[in-house]
């Protein structure tokens, strides 16, 4: 076992303590930014210390994971256990233990503890429950001797006098950050307690104040990052503080993308005029929801008005500038399959771009944990803990729930049938049946284990609608939203007998005149029509689309230029009436 050395003077500075923070992430665009605090932490405390980041993801191969983390002889080796590597992380030190007889392991973050009861009382293994911010000098004064301890735990908004340093280096983006998401705090702690949150364990509220905040995100900008996330539990808690970061923001100007989780009830008139004024592609907002039912609510200690919150989400919505991300849970307290149901209606009713379905999850050390059995609670017994049964659903409910949930994944996020999604919301139509009838047509070709496309999904949606009445409609608003997504020719399941697209450009460019107000000039007609996809549509589809003609048919011209917006469809304009 390597020791610090006994004598002083030259010998002793010598030594150099080696040390690697290791994060597993999601994706090679994720990055954590606990490893950065921790390095930062570890430098300020420890006498002659090397700390080298690792960033690595779950989709590495196991044992080539092994052979990095070992090379170099580190003396410790410290990992951050997160809800989706902590299977991961345990492994992986089980088989360090083996390679290496020398380096000890540290395991901090959320999962730290579940960890700790597969290594309890294992030599060489020691877990950091709570934050770095907040570990006394014991810890490093038993790091620096190679002695740590089994157990330490901290807790940042317990501290008397709790701060948050930055925890960049200009060097860092051009390496450990280079092609990564920059995830970043303006505030730490939650102000709900949601009973399945491993959050309601603690209570309070750190902020930044704004001039550092400022000074931070100025070098951080700085760097031209593509995406920054913020990780403010709740970003607009503080109404007038988010505010004054959103007006710095764009003022900034820039590229980025910035992602905030925000809460709809924090919103003031204030905040949503000044939102009508932000750049599209700028802000994206990720809003929990989780239950529209006033009892599943109360069981997980969640205050929230309904109706106020879809008042608001509306209203972002209508801005068509800010991209909206809504999380729905399934498997909560009191959530019947009816009540759930009602839940996704009226979250779709509220009209997010995205809506995520979530599957309830265990996690040990929660207040939900706790009624296991009061709830009827089955679940997974591997990580991440997903219920499978509950006193309200069975598992055959579950099971339907989950995969209508995956089909919404695959059929609504995204910005494939924008107006088809948008007809059957103006015409009220029941989104959990036909999500739920589409995921058994799915189930049946096996679609959820296979590639899908636009033109997959297009056909799997045409035959969704064949015996419908309005199916005439609905079947050329597919034949819109595909031309729309920039596609120059429709695919073979949506050909109808009548003229083709080559066609009517050329019937339009021998017939309409050499120039019309508003669309083109002498000077750039043939442009007009050598880059434009024309179509025929019914004066029925197009009222919905929003035109309003006195003929039977008119002619949509889509161009190749972009609208300004979320989604970045490309424009459309009516060229004629037949």
């Amino acid at each position: 076992m390597r020791t610090i050395p006994a004598v002083s003077g030259e010998s002793r500075e010598a030594f150099l303590l080696k040390i690697k923070v290791v994060a597993i992430n999601a994706r090679f665009t994720h990055s954590s930014l606990a490893l950065f605090y921790l390095r930062n932490e570890l430098e300020k405390h420890l006498d002659h210390v090397a700390v080298e980041i690792c960033q690595y993801t779950i989709n590495d191969p196991h044992y080539v994971l092994l052979q990095r983390l070992a090379t170099g002889n580190p003396d410790y080796i410290f990992f951050s256990a997160l809800i989706w590597n902590s299977d991961q992380v345990e492994k992986m030190i089980e088989d360090l233990l083996v390679i290496d007889d020398q380096c000890r392991f540290v395991v901090g973050g959320p999962q730290a503890g579940i960890v700790g009861r597969k290594f309890k009382n294992r030599e060489r293994v020691t877990i950091f429950q709570g934050d770095i911010e907040a570990a006394g000098s014991a810890f490093y004064h038993d790091l620096q001797r190679l002695a740590p301890a089994p157990f330490y735990r901290g807790s940042f908004l317990k501290l008397s006098a709790p701060s948050l340093d930055y925890p960049y280096r200009p060097e860092d983006f051009a390496g450990p950050l280079k092609n990564r998401h920059i995830y970043y705090e303006t505030s730490r702690g939650c102000p709900f307690s949601c009973s399945y949150c491993l959050s309601s364990a603690e209570t309070g509220l750190f902020h930044k104040d704004f001039e550092q905040v400022r000074t931070e995100l100025d070098d951080i900008l700085a760097h031209e990052p593509k995406v920054v996330r913020f990780l403010d539990r709740t970003f607009n808690d503080h109404p007038k503080r988010a505010l004054k970061i959103w007006q710095y923001l764009k003022e900034k100007g820039g590229n980025t993308l910035f992602h905030f989780e925000i809460a709809p009830h924090r919103f003031t008139d204030e905040m949503l005029v000044f939102l009508e004024g932000v750049e599209p592609g700028r802000f994206q907002f990720e809003i929990g929801i989780q239950s529209t039912n006033p009892e599943t609510l109360k069981r997980i200690g969640r205050k929230m008005d309904v109706e106020e919150t879809a008042r608001i989400i509306s209203r972002l919505r209508s801005m068509e500038n800010i991209h909206l991300h809504a999380d729905l849970i399934l498997g909560l307290p009191a959530e019947t399959e009816d009540s759930f149901a009602r839940s996704f209606n009226d979250v779709f009713a509220m009209r997010p771009h995205y809506i995520q379905m979530g599957l309830l999850k265990i996690l040990p050390d929660t207040p939900i944990s706790l009624e296991v059995n009061t709830c009827g609670y089955r679940h997974s017994r591997a990580v991440p803990y997903s219920v499978v049964a509950t006193a309200w659903l069975t598992a055959a409910q579950i099971r339907a729930c989950f995969w209508f949930g995956e089909c919404v994944e695959i059929c609504f996020n995204n910005r494939y049938f924008i107006t088809f999604w948008d007809y059957l919301y103006h015409r009220k139509e029941d989104m959990f049946t036909f999500f739920r009838a589409l995921s058994e047509r799915f189930l049946e070709e096996g679609c959820f284990w296979k590639g899908t496309t636009q033109e997959t999904l297009s056909r799997l949606l045409q035959a969704q609608v064949k015996n419908r009445q309005d199916y005439q409609v609905l079947h050329e608003l597919l034949c819109y939203d595909w031309l729309r997504c920039g596609h120059r020719f429709l695919p073979k399941n949506l050909h109808c007998a009548g003229i083709t697209i080559d066609e009517l450009r050329r019937k339009l460019y021998r017939e309409l005149p050499g120039a019309i107000n508003g669309l083109y000039d002498q000077k750039n007609r043939k442009h007009f029509f050598k880059k434009g996809v024309f179509y025929l549509f019914s004066r029925e589809s197009l009222a919905h689309i929003g035109y309003e003609i006195n003929a039977a048919h008119g002619i949509v011209r889509f161009g190749p230029e972009r609208e300004e917006n979320v989604f970045r469809l490309n424009q459309v304009c009516l060229v004629s009436e037949l």
